[in-house]
């Protein structure tokens, strides 16, 4: 029962990952098995019916319903623009005429005998979903999309808004306990992913918003500066889909929480390296974390790719994600194999750790999540 654990956050220099990018609807796909891929390669595009518009055919020509269609000379089908005249009475001795104005552009769908309504479809909407990372096409998902893999750095973040974005990564802090701050943000930086240490400012997040910012990635964020950021309460939906002018990854928690330093360092590491990010965020069913991929140099060494672990056993690195202890990191020190009860009156499997604040600590094993290598 070692392995009963909430699978964690990986942290790896260098690592295989796949995305699946699929359509919304049944489409046309651009790319063949073994593509090379970058972020904005189109991988596949289809349209989106338009809306469905109501003219009130029948009423505006001063006709009853049953007639309207023998009075109109479009045809389902047939193209419509706005502003168009679609039909014209006759009138008394060529008086009193009235006229049937389009007020929208598409093509006639139908008119109705017992409405006497005229629908008009509306021009097809174009959605294109692009590769996201720097990559290589590995599967084709007819008329659906397709899968991208790269050989890349990775940093997954407990909590992220904001969507998919580009960018060239800097570290705008001089060390994992130092807040990103309005004054660590240049004018040169548009574009850019800033790294921050312990957290963000409401400074800092207002500046971001005015020079451009692609992307900020922090230990934590205070949930007041979340709110005021977003304008609502996040609660507990899935997030990504945030109208924000950048994406936030936070990787420790809400509040001011120094970033883990190995995660802080291999950031480092990555400063100037074009990479992809994207806030999105889903802690319950189907966890989705959010993520910072940076492909690695064409003649990075062949070494063994890391892959992700999830092997619970002593000495393995995680984090608390529950209360009292949450956004704590820590070592296991024991695997305890006795049930124990907590304070609900369920009987649970345990583990012993101690924490970055060297407390050492009792939690359930389901209230943490291994932070992969």
């Amino acid at each position: 029962m070692a392995g009963a654990y909430t699978p964690g956050l990986t942290v790896s220099g260098d690592i295989v990952v796949r995305r699946i990018r699929r359509l919304p609807i049944k489409g046309e796909v651009l790319v063949k098995d073994g593509d090379p891929v970058l972020p904005n390669t189109p991988v596949a595009r289809a349209l989106l019916p338009g809306a469905l518009q109501t003219i009130k055919f029948a009423e505006k020509l001063g006709v009853e319903a049953k007639d309207a269609e023998s009075q109109s000379p479009l045809k389902p089908g047939d193209p419509i623009e706005k502003g168009q005249v679609i039909a014209e009475s006759k009138g008394f001795l060529g008086r009193f005429k009235h006229q049937v104005i389009s007020e929208f552009t598409g093509t006639v769908d139908s008119i109705s005998t017992v409405t006497g309504n005229m629908l008009v479809r509306e021009p097809p909407i174009p959605v294109e979903i692009d590769a996201y990372i720097e990559g290589k096409i590995v599967d084709i998902l007819p008329a659906e999309g397709a899968i991208v893999e790269t050989r890349c750095a990775m940093v997954q973040g407990i909590f992220g808004v904001g969507g998919e974005r580009t960018g060239v990564i800097r570290v705008a802090v001089s060390g994992a306990d130092k807040p990103l701050d309005a004054a660590d943000i240049q004018p040169t930086d548009a574009g850019k992913f800033l790294v921050g240490g312990s957290g963000v400012t409401a400074d800092a997040l207002t500046k971001a918003g005015t020079v451009g910012i692609a992307g900020i990635v922090t230990g934590g964020v205070r949930d007041a500066d979340l709110i005021k950021l977003l304008g609502y309460d996040i609660g507990v939906a899935i997030t990504g889909q945030e109208n924000l002018p950048f994406t936030l990854v936070v990787t420790e928690g809400f509040g001011f929480l120094a970033m883990a330093a190995r995660t802080f360092e291999l950031l480092k590491t990555l400063e100037g390296r074009h990479a992809s990010i994207n806030g999105a965020t889903q802690i319950r069913a189907g966890v989705i974390r959010p993520e910072v991929i940076a492909p690695l140099a064409a003649d990075a060494p062949k070494s063994a790719v890391s892959r992700q672990s999830f092997e619970l056993t002593i000495g393995t690195p995680i984090r608390v994600i529950r209360e009292p202890y949450f956004g704590q990191l820590g070592t296991v020190t024991e695997l305890p194999s006795q049930l124990v009860v907590v304070d609900s009156g369920t009987e649970v499997r345990v583990l012993k750790a101690k924490l970055a604040d060297a407390r050492d600590v009792v939690v359930p094993r389901a209230n943490v999540e291994i932070i992969a290598n």
